[in-house]
C-alpha cells in the first residue's frame, strides 16, 4: 500500500471527501510515518550483511524452475551478493518465489529487502506466509542474530494493526507466540 501525504489529503478535503474517507486517510498517513521507523530499523539490524555462500535471488529462481547446476550457476552469477540494498523493487518482484527456496544466508541477506519494499508499498505479493507458516521445520531463519530476529517481530506486530492483514491475523500471532519471541 502506497501512504497518503500530507498533500493527497488535503486534496482529498479542497475534493470535498467524506469525513471518514478523510480520517482513513490521515491514519494512513500515520502508520506510513511508522513504517518509515521500521524501514530505518530493518536497514540498522541488517546492515553489512553479504550474501556469503548463500542461495542468491537469481539463483534460486533457477531452483524454482529445476534448471540443471550450469544455469542456476549462471544466474547466481547475476546475484547481488554484497549489499542488499542495491536489489531493485522490479527484481524482488519478479522472484518472488526465490522466498521459497533460500537457504538461511540466502534468507538473512534478502529479507531486509522484501520487508522494506512491503513496508514501502511496493511488493506485488505478500511476504507474511514465509514470516509465519511451518516455522519450526524452517532452518532458514536460523542465523538471524537476536537484532535481526526482533526487528522481524517488530514488523510482525506492525502487520497486526493492519486491517487488510486481518486474513493473516491469526497466523501471525502465532508465529509471535511461539516462534518470534
Amino acid at each position: 500500500m502506497k501512504y497518503p501525504t500530507p498533500e493527497d489529503i488535503a486534496e482529498m478535503k479542497a475534493r470535498g471527501y467524506e469525513a471518514e474517507t478523510i480520517r482513513r486517510a490521515e491514519w494512513q498517513m500515520e502508520r506510513g510515518k511508522e513504517a518509515q521507523k521500521l524501514c530505518v530499523l530493518i536497514e540498522t539490524a541488517f546492515h553489512g550483511v553479504k550474501l556469503g555462500d548463500g542461495v542468491g535471488l537469481f539463483q534460486a529462481q533457477g531452483l524454482d524452475d529445476y534448471e540443471n547446476a550450469a544455469t542456476c550457476a549462471a544466474y547466481r552469477a547475476k546475484d547481488e551478493k554484497e549489499d542488499w540494498r542495491r536489489i531493485t523493487a522490479a527484481d524482488l518482484n519478479r522472484c518472488h518465489s526465490s522466498l521459497s527456496f533460500f537457504d538461511a544466508e540466502g534468507m538473512r541477506f534478502h529479507l531486509p529487502a522484501y520487508l522494506i519494499l512491503d513496508l514501502r508499498g511496493e511488493c506485488d505479493m505478500g511476504i507474511t506466509f514465509h514470516l509465519t507458516y511451518a516455522l519450526g521445520d524452517r532452518p532458514k531463519f536460523d542465523l538471524l542474530t537476536p537484532e535481526q530476529r526482533s526487528t522481524v517481530r517488530t514488523y510482525l506486530l506492525f502487520l497486526l494493526d493492519d486491517p487488510n492483514e486481518e486474513f493473516h491475523h491469526a497466523d501471525i500471532r502465532h508465529a509471535l507466540d511461539h516462534y518470534w519471541i
